[in-house]
């Protein structure tokens, strides 16, 4: 099965599981249940627990698509609150069975993964940036440089026309405009070659890393030589490359469920009373409060600077504060049991993400 398709399947599959049957708006009784048949003299099914009353308007067919997929109702209100102030009592609550007025951890965190991927592809923030901001002896060497790149981008292309058919002339013309078009870029210019014979942009992230692709310089080294292939014939085109993790990023994001359950077991290994699905919803409520503040910053960060510093002030100082009231709430820890446990999972956080990535990498270039 192709990794895509598998990714796909299996986030829809979770999706899925994680919807809770709509319920409607139930009116007056009509005698028996559409669904099953069974006679009924109240607003509900006793049998199935349909209501007996079926909307056919289109305006319903959206409010049980927003209602199946999140319980868009009064759940949300009661549930982000706590999810943003007192996350511990949120997870609490919910491991204790008190869970008909909040919304499930599970079909949350898809939820709000789907919409931090669609607030990023909005926002750009997934693309590269190399903009920087030069001080005047920066700029003045720069310049020097790109007079010293033009002269090595001129010879390069003569030489290459001199030879059309060596490969290696040609890759050294392209790597020669592809310095010069940094240079340019970086020094606030407009490209002086607008676009090189393979369709790249010089001066542009693209280009650079697949000349450094094409030339050798960058290499692929994975202990697999077919995975190897794979990988530097993808990075030949960044931006396939780029399209293809975003995508499988998205579609395999509940692998990040998995590998961050054993990581908070091991914080608890001598105290009885918790379960891996109590790390299980701690994980789940953890990662959809961080999704919520990426999409924040993603959206308002390009608005205004300061709310770029804002969210990166809530990243540094905010996720450990939200951490240490999580574990201390949750699991009803003391103010030191708390503290050296949010402690080490700020670090077991940095190696889960690590093996999430490095398996995003994995799936999204060979497959």
């Amino acid at each position: 099965m192709d990794i895509d398709a598998a990714g796909g399947a299996a986030s829809a599959g979770i999706l899925a599981g994680a919807m809770e049957r709509p319920t409607g708006h139930a009116g007056d009784a009509e005698g028996n249940c559409t669904d099953c048949g069974q006679p009924v003299d109240n607003r509900f099914c006793p049998n199935c627990g349909q209501p007996t009353h079926v909307h056919r308007s289109l305006m319903h067919l959206g409010e049980e698509m927003l209602h199946g997929v999140l319980h868009f109702d009064a759940r949300i209100w009661r549930t982000l609150p706590l999810l943003a102030i007192n996350p511990g009592r949120l997870t609490r609550e919910w491991v204790q069975g008190r869970r008909t007025r909040y919304v499930s951890p599970l079909a949350m965190f898809l939820f709000t993964v789907f919409l931090m991927f669609f607030a990023f592809s909005f926002s750009g923030a997934l693309e590269p940036n190399v903009t920087t901001t030069l001080t005047p002896a920066e700029r003045a060497e720069l310049l020097t440089d790109l007079a010293d790149a033009r002269t090595e981008l001129a010879a390069a292309q003569k030489a290459a026309e001199g030879s059309p058919g060596s490969q290696a002339l040609r890759l050294t013309a392209q790597a020669r405009e592809t310095a010069v078009g940094v240079l340019e870029t970086r020094l606030g210019q407009t490209p002086s070659v607008a676009r090189r014979t393979d369709g790249f942009t010089p001066g542009t992230w693209q280009a650079q890393v697949h000349d450094a692709v094409a030339s050798g310089d960058l290499k692929v080294n994975l202990g697999d030589e077919h995975m190897n292939e794979k990988i530097t014939k993808k990075l030949l085109n960044p931006d396939l490359a780029i399209y293809k993790l975003q995508q499988t990023a998205y579609k395999f994001s509940f692998l990040l469920i998995p590998i961050s359950i054993p990581f908070v077991a091991l914080l608890f290994l001598w105290r009885r009373g918790f379960t891996l699905y109590d790390h299980g919803v701690f994980v789940l409520y953890s990662l959809t409060a961080m999704s919520i503040l990426a999409i924040f910053v993603s959206l308002l960060g390009p608005v205004w600077q300061g709310f770029a510093i804002l969210g990166a002030g809530l990243f540094t100082f905010g996720v450990p504060v939200h951490m240490f009231a999580q574990l201390k709430g949750a699991y009803g820890l003391s103010w030191f049991s708390a503290a050296w446990r949010t402690f080490f999972l700020l670090m077991f956080c940095s190696m889960a993400f690590t093996l999430f990535i490095l398996a995003i990498i994995a799936l999204g270039l060979t497959g």
